[in-house]
């Protein structure tokens, strides 16, 4: 009888995380302890560790899953600066009244930050501390509650940006790329992140419109599982609304709409998301208007300068133009001009 040590490792994972090890530690290690039972009971070959570092090596320059870090500081950039929770407050105000309301909106914040930022994480935390007491408050159903923050914070596994396509789209890529090879083609075709990412654009779309109908159907089929907004609120004005939702519209038309409008790639989209993010948080930080719109000059200048000359220095590039373009993009990258930026970082300082 063959040990389905297959099985035995995933359900190892899985106890090891919920038991509390760290996620990165817990693979890891489950891996290495199953691969030494694996070539001590004769079940795996121990010369494929040899390929260990190439495969490490590998991923390390894979440049599509650089976007999956960037598409996370996005997530955290946008929970930190609190542009989530202004989001859906607003949406709450401007839907609450509604029979369901207050649940439309929770679907809708949900599937604007998952075409923002990609990530789960971000997205449920935010949602389940602000908007899950606000509806147990108001009379909703205790399932029906916790249905629609997991479900509206789950959108970010198939609305794109997601992490989860990008990580599909690389080893469907790897392996339509292997099937082709065993069919004796050489000039191969691959598979993109733009083409997953605009595959994966309407049913998420569907998804939270199937979302919708069906919260206003139960709440006017079962009044009591999804009442109006109790509170005697002021709905936002139009100021207020556009100023709440306009900020994640940018950030979706800046990284999505480069991808699937073929300008950019997943990670250069998200570089440019990440950026707009930390813009976005610091206007909403209250941060000085003057030192935001320079970093905001910087990187576009930088962004044209890259174009023009290679932004990468090797060791063989000891010129004195290569010296000088290094020097140009470092003070860039530092938001100089001095004489522009100190000033208001100096007061900036002084007002905190």
């Amino acid at each position: 009888m063959t040990i389905p040590l297959d099985i035995l490792m995933f359900a190892a994972m899985i106890g090891a995380i919920l038991l509390g090890y760290p996620v990165a530690l817990t693979i890891a290690g489950v891996a290495v302890i199953f691969a030494g039972v694996g070539v001590a009971t004769g079940a795996f070959d121990s010369s494929l560790l040899g390929a260990l570092g190439q495969r490490v090596f590998g991923v390390l320059t894979n440049t599509t899953l650089i976007a999956i870090p960037l598409f996370v500081f996005m997530g955290v950039m946008l929970e930190k600066s609190r542009i989530a929770e202004d989001l859906l407050e607003k949406m709450g105000r401007l839907f609450g009244p509604l029979p369901g309301g207050l649940g439309v909106s929770v679907v809708i914040v949900g599937a604007l930050l998952a075409a923002s930022t990609g990530i789960v994480g971000a997205t449920v935390v935010a949602m389940g501390l602000i908007a899950l007491p606000t509806m147990l408050r108001n009379g909703y159903d205790r399932k029906l509650a916790s249905g629609i923050i997991c479900t509206a914070g789950t959108l970010g596994q198939i609305i794109p940006p997601s992490t989860l396509l990008i990580i599909l789209a690389d080893v469907m890529s790897n392996a339509y790329q292997q099937a082709q090879y065993e069919e004796g083609k050489f000039s191969v075709s691959t598979l993109s992140v733009g083409q997953i990412f605009a595959a994966a654009l309407m049913p998420g779309l569907l998804m939270v419109a199937l979302y919708i109908i069906y919260l206003l159907v139960r709440a006017w089929w079962l009044p009591n599982d999804a009442p109006p907004l109790k509170e005697k609120v002021a709905r936002p004005s139009a100021k207020e609304t556009l100023l709440a939702v306009v900020p994640p519209i940018l950030l979706i038309i800046a990284v999505l709409g480069s991808v699937l409008g073929g300008v950019a790639t997943a990670t250069e989209a998200a570089s440019v998301g990440a950026v707009g993010a930390m813009l976005l948080a610091g206007y909403r930080m209250g941060g000085p208007a003057r030192l935001i719109a320079l970093g905001a000059f910087c990187f576009l200048v930088l962004a044209i300068a890259a174009g023009a000359a290679p932004v990468r220095l090797q060791r063989t590039d000891t010129g004195l133009t290569e010296l000088l373009q290094g020097i140009f993009y470092g003070v860039l990258m530092l938001g100089v001009p001095p004489r522009f930026c100190w000033p208001s970082a100096r007061a900036s300082v002084r007002g905190s």
